[in-house]
């Protein structure tokens, strides 16, 4: 049976260890349960990102969107930031890795800021429960001072939107994701 970590940090962040069963002819993790997120709804949409070493994604939030991150190959620290107005981890930080030898996937509620960086090349699967929308696909800066994530990569490698990410204190409050998700 799988093992869950409702993280301290932010509420509403589970973190995931699946049961690995392995024979001399491989493996097999079964990486997502619905089950699994009592605060989640139904994944409707699956992505695969596939990063170079030193590569840095995010942050990224959404106000209504939830996501569910796996790593199947690599390794990548992820930084996550509560956004959320009314959330009791209102401007927490948070940094958890995936992938290597540790399998474990990271369900992340809307209203939270998250991005990773590819300490290794890797492929990342994500699944979301709203299908791409891209009024509710924004971001802050990812070298916040305010946010303060450690990263853990040198010279990192962005995107030309995530190196034009708003820092926290120049989002529109009125845009800003309130309280925790519920269901």
């Amino acid at each position: 049976m799988a093992s869950f970590a409702v993280s301290e940090a932010i509420e509403g962040v589970v973190v995931v260890t699946p049961d690995v069963h392995a024979d001399e002819r491989g493996r097999f993790v079964e990486t997502y349960r619905r089950s699994w997120f009592p605060l989640g709804r139904e994944m409707v949409q699956g992505n695969r990102s596939d990063r170079q070493a030193g590569s840095v994604v995010g942050l990224h939030f959404h106000l209504h969107q939830a996501d569910y991150w796996y790593v199947t190959r690599g390794r990548a620290r992820v930084v996550l930031h509560d956004l959320r107005v009314g959330s009791p981890t209102e401007r927490a930080t948070t940094t958890l890795e995936l992938g290597g030898e540790e399998e474990r996937g990271v369900f992340i509620p809307p209203g939270v800021a998250h991005g990773f960086a590819a300490l290794t090349d890797l492929t990342l699967t994500y699944l979301v429960d709203g299908y791409y929308n891209p009024e509710d696909e924004l971001g802050v800066a990812w070298d916040d001072e305010e946010i303060a994530a450690d990263w853990g990569v040198e010279g990192p490698v962005l995107s030309e939107r995530d190196r034009r990410n708003p820092r926290r204190g120049e989002l529109d409050p009125a845009r800003l994701p309130r309280g925790v998700l519920r269901t």
